[in-house]
């Protein structure tokens, strides 16, 4: 058969470009009796010819916009190696190479193994297994332990220093944006702040800052480049960096985004400088001594944990070296012959990193902590209460139960806005929204990019439902979304990241004081900025027709 001319192969360095359609070729409904050829004709369709010689065209299934993050093709092929890394596989062979090691009594090539496991993972299994949260805490620290794992940590903790960090850095953004004219200056006698970027020309930005980055927004000019000057430390509205698939469809899609991404690092990665740094410090150990391991809600983070940014040169290592879903750990109950937990031991909760304290009413059991708001981290509930009490000295914000603010879900559940106004008064001081979905992201960035986005702060998630519906977490029980809708679960899995959890402000965690003062030198030191803050880069893409290499 002869080739099509338009069969070629594109640069397998890099990935997919916005001029090559993303779908399936074809989609077969395959049958033990299925037998035959596929034929493809001059317009490119697909026909499956049976042995009698009759042509059936093939349907194309194409992939939408919410599928994207379940697929690697636009990944470069060395992120592909990376990821791939990135499995309980490489947990047994560090565990195994510890086991080597003190059988033959050789300290060299040992590594204490730490696993971090985020609070949405405990909840979906939680929902599986019909266990509390702290029995799911308590079981998969016996499991880890059973296995050689040294300590278990929760990324609870490291959150709270993601939420402190992200509520000082937009209070600080705000006020440079008050003072650079990006914002008008609010009358608390009623005239609300808003976006100067539709008015103003560009303007002039002269004052120094760590990974200063001007870009430019607006409407569109020539090349469809934005048009107005944006700088990172006073660029509006301000948006959350947590959701690893968030950043990578800003950097590899719409560069002129990244001014406006929060620079704090993730839980997870926060979570990482802790572990390699502080933890590894007190134990007497060099990074590249331990071998760290999350757990987590969403593919994505494997991708995040990979990043350049979070590699040390000096000893070869990253923050995060190894990312397991949460259905990649109930595979390796499987492997290990334990396929039900709710028989699984139960051990106390490390001290150190997990946010557990002893029980109120009895002072013996242990209690997990946590925070206010959505289960994908409460980002926007705590930078609004925080942004409320710093600039406008308003106290007794909550979001979670509308108090001194007003809530309300626009177009659809997965997006929300929450307005602080004016006591009295009804103007708008502040105007923050939860976007969750590809749909919303992409409404969101064609009104940052023309200059018409009304909000000071986004919570940004790839993931409809957030986190708690992150592509890597458990299924019911049976896989069975017929019996428990897919709505139902969620509900159920977001019901249990709270459950018999005491909710607790970042600034209350008293560890947190002692880790800024001992382990970073203060609050905005470089170290600081080094351990806690990241930046961005914009992938630049190659518009030259990819399909460039003939056969």
């Amino acid at each position: 058969m002869a080739f099509s001319g338009a069969l070629t192969l594109s640069d397998l360095n890099d990935f997919i470009s916005p001029s090559q359609a993303c779908i399936k070729p074809v989609e077969v409904a395959k049958t033990a009796e299925t037998q035959g050829a596929i034929k493809v004709d001059n317009s490119g369709s697909y026909y499956e010819v049976s042995q009698d010689g009759s042509e059936t065209k093939l349907e194309t299934a194409t992939i939408s916009l919410n599928d994207c993050l379940a697929c690697s093709g636009c990944i470069t092929s060395a992120e592909s190696v990376l990821v791939t890394l990135q499995s309980q596989e490489e947990l047994y062979s560090i565990l195994k190479q510890n086991k080597i090691a003190i059988e033959t009594n050789d300290p060299s090539t040992h590594r204490t193994v730490v696993v971090s496991i985020s609070p949405q993972t405990r909840a979906s299994f939680a929902a599986k297994y019909q266990q509390t949260p702290i029995q799911v805490a308590r079981k998969l620290t016996w499991f880890f332990k059973s296995l050689g794992v040294h300590s278990v940590f929760d990324t609870s903790f490291s959150r709270d220093l993601a939420l402190l960090e992200t509520g000082r850095e937009f209070v600080d953004r705000y006020r440079k944006a008050i003072a650079k004219g990006v914002l008008k200056p609010p009358n608390m006698n009623g005239s609300a702040p808003e976006t100067a970027a539709a008015t103003s020309g560009d303007m002039e930005v002269d004052v120094p800052k760590p990974r200063k980055r001007i870009i430019r927004r607006g409407a569109a000019a020539t090349n469809d480049e934005p048009a107005v000057a944006v700088e990172t430390e006073s660029a509006m509205p301000m948006l959350a960096s947590a959701c690893p698939g968030w950043i990578c469809y800003a950097e590899k899609t719409h560069g002129y985004m990244l001014p406006y991404i929060s620079e704090t690092k993730s839980p997870q990665q926060i979570m990482g400088s802790m572990v390699k740094n502080h933890f590894g410090s007190q134990l007497g150990l060099n990074p590249d001594q331990i071998y760290h391991v999350c757990v987590m809600p969403c593919y994505d983070k494997k991708l995040e944990a990979s990043r350049s940014d979070f590699y040390s040169d000096l000893y070869k290592t990253r923050d995060v070296d190894c990312v397991i879903t949460s259905t990649e750990v109930e595979k390796m109950f499987a492997e290990q012959g334990q396929t039900d937990m709710s028989v699984f031991g139960e051990v106390d909760l490390d001290l150190g990193y997990n946010s557990v304290v002893k029980d109120p009413n009895t002072g013996a059991d242990q209690v997990l902590i946590g925070t206010s708001g959505n289960a994908s981290g409460g980002f926007l509930e705590y930078v609004m209460q925080y942004a409320a009490r710093e600039i406008f000295g308003i106290d007794g914000v909550d979001v979670d139960k509308a108090v001194g603010v007003e809530v309300k879900t626009v177009r659809n559940s997965d997006f929300r806005e929450v307005t602080l106004e004016v006591p009295g008064s009804g103007e708008v001081l502040l105007k923050f929204a939860a976007a969750y979905g590809f749909r919303n992201i992409q409404n969101l960035v064609r009104k940052v990019k023309t200059g018409k986005s009304p909000y000071h702060f986004v919570e940004v998630m790839a993931c409809p439902s957030g986190c708690i519906n992150g592509g890597g977490q458990l299924k019911p029980p049976g896989d069975n979304f017929v019996a428990v809708p897919l709505k139902d679960w969620i509900a159920q899995v977001d019901a249990q990241y709270r459950n018999g959890v005491l909710a607790r402000k970042p600034e209350e965690n008293p560890v947190l004081e002692q880790l800024y003062r001992e382990w970073l030198g203060g609050v905005d030191t470089p170290k600081a900025r080094e351990q806690l803050r990241t930046g961005y880069h914009a992938v630049e893409q190659n518009l030259v027709n990819p399909l460039a290499v003939k056969w």
